[in-house]
C-alpha cells in the first residue's frame, strides 16, 4: 500500500502552480490565436499584397511566416502543457519546458525579423527605394505610371525621398504627387510613409510576439518549479507492507 505523507502545505502549492498554469496555458492558447490571425491578415490583406507586389518587398512575408508558424505551436503546446500539469507527468512537463523554450526563440527571432522589415530605418527602405526609382524611371509606361498612382494617391506621398526625385530623373511632376486641396507637392517621399504605415501595423504584431516570449519565460520557470514541487512530494511517499 502506497501511503502520501506529504504536508498540506506541499499539495496546496502543487495545486496553486497547477492552476496557475493552467490560466496561463489558456491566455497563451488566445495570444497564440489572435497571432495566427494577425499574421493572416497581414499576409492576405488586399493593400498589402498589392503594395507588397509592385514593391517587389516580399522580404516583409519572411517574418510573418515565422510568427505564423510558431502560433500554431504555441496553440498546441497550450494543450500539452495544460494536460501534463494536470496529470503532474514529469516527462511531459519536461517537454512541456522544452518546447516553451523553442517557441521562446521562434517567437523572439520572428518578431525581429519583422521588425527589421518593416520599420523606419530599417532594410525595408532600401527595398523600397529601388522598387519606386524603378518605377519613376519607368513612369511613360502605362503599368507602371498607374501603380505609381495608386501608391502615391493612398499613402500621401511623393516619389522615393520627394518630388526632387521627379526632377532629377527629368520627369513631369503627376497630379497625383500633388495635395487636392493645396495643390502643393507632398513633403514626404513614399520611402518614409509607407515605412511608417508598415511599421503601425507590424508593430501589433511583434509587440504580441513579444509579449508570448515572456508567456513562454513563465511558463518554462513555473513548470519547473512544480516539477520539483512533485519529485519532493514522491520523496515523501513511505511503503507499508
Amino acid at each position: 500500500m502506497v501511503v502520501k505523507n506529504s504536508t498540506p502545505q506541499l499539495e496546496q502549492h502543487i495545486q496553486c502552480i497547477k492552476f496557475t498554469i493552467f490560466c496561463l496555458n489558456t491566455v497563451m492558447w488566445i495570444f497564440g490565436g489572435a497571432m495566427f490571425g494577425l499574421c493572416l491578415w497581414l499576409r492576405f490583406e488586399p493593400v498589402f499584397q498589392d503594395w507588397i507586389m509592385f514593391l517587389d518587398m516580399y522580404e516583409f512575408y519572411i517574418g510573418i511566416y515565422v510568427l505564423m508558424a510558431t502560433s500554431v505551436f504555441v496553440i498546441i503546446i497550450a494543450f500539452i502543457g495544460c494536460g501534463a500539469a494536470l496529470m503532474e507527468h514529469i516527462m511531459g512537463l519536461f517537454a512541456h519546458v522544452g518546447l516553451q523554450l523553442f517557441c521562446f526563440i521562434c517567437g523572439l527571432a520572428g518578431a525581429g525579423v519583422v521588425l527589421d522589415y518593416s520599420t523606419y530605418d530599417s532594410q525595408i527602405q532600401p527595398i523600397i527605394y529601388r522598387s519606386m526609382i524603378h518605377l519613376i524611371s519607368n513612369s511613360q509606361h502605362d503599368k507602371a505610371a498607374d501603380i505609381l498612382k495608386m501608391i502615391q494617391e493612398n499613402v500621401g506621398c511623393c516619389g522615393a525621398d520627394g518630388p526632387m526625385d521627379y526632377v532629377r530623373m527629368l520627369k513631369p511632376l503627376p497630379n497625383e504627387c500633388r495635395d487636392t486641396v493645396t495643390g502643393n507637392a507632398f513633403f514626404h517621399g513614399c520611402v518614409e510613409e509607407i515605412s511608417w504605415f508598415l511599421e503601425a501595423r507590424s508593430g501589433w504584431l511583434a509587440g504580441l510576439a513579444l509579449s508570448l516570449c515572456m508567456l513562454h519565460v513563465i511558463l518554462a520557470v513555473l513548470t519547473l518549479t512544480l516539477i520539483r514541487a512533485i519529485k519532493k512530494e514522491e520523496e515523501s511517499v513511505t511503503f507499508k507492507h
